[in-house]
């Protein structure tokens, strides 16, 4: 196997902390020397990302992230949600349900565009990236989840798309689905509407 000197196999599993939705672990593992290393890991349910386009703008929400202390700039996301079996929804699933909460628009057209890892080194979490188009507000919107506080931004796909190279948005995932919008408009694959946008 052309990869066998990179694999290591896990020997031990400590369980640190069991959450809501996060699971820190430290496992023990043993590389193809046959030397042991330990691993600090952060299991994670899975998320979704939305590139929400009305208008030619893309939605972006900003809310304060305790984690950097600061008010950050971001696509519309959120966690997939765990039953109590164990079980974990779809992204196809979770990503008009966050898309509603966070902006208060459904969308008529889903484009799933990929999934990446947001930090491979430490975390388990699998981001699904999705483009949403044919936007309409949703009926008797009642805001965002009871545990977010967050403003409703829209900004021209391309200057968002600029600001992100300028460093005013510096979260993983919206530069992610950001340059893949970029990447698309590219190549000329761009709902009509942001087609039109962009040569406004």
């Amino acid at each position: 196997m052309e990869d066998a000197h990179l694999i290591e196999r896990t020997v031990e599993r400590q369980v640190v902390l069991e959450g809501d939705y996060l699971t820190f672990r430290v496992d023990t593992v043993e590389d193809a020397d046959g030397r042991r290393h330990r691993r600090e890991l952060v299991i994670h349910p899975g998320a979704v990302a939305i590139v929400a386009l009305v208008d030619g703008d893309v939605l972006l929400v900003r809310q304060f992230r305790a984690a950097v202390g600061r008010v950050c700039l971001e696509l519309p996301a959120g966690t997939l949600d765990r039953a109590a079996d164990g079980t974990v929804e779809g992204p196809d699933l979770a990503a008009p349900r966050e898309l509603s909460e966070e902006t208060g628009y459904a969308a008529s057209e889903w484009r799933h565009l990929g999934r990446f890892f947001t930090a491979p080194g430490f975390a388990t979490e699998d981001m699904h990236l999705y483009l949403a188009t044919g936007l309409t507000p949703v009926a008797d919107y009642a805001g965002p989840a009871e545990d977010e506080r967050l403003d409703l931004v829209r900004i021209p796909w391309q200057r968002a798309v600029a600001m992100a190279e300028e460093g005013l948005i510096d979260d993983a995932k919206s530069l992610v689905g950001l340059f893949w919008l970029d990447r698309l408009a590219a190549r000329g694959d761009l709902p009509d509407e942001a087609r039109e946008a962009g040569r406004s």
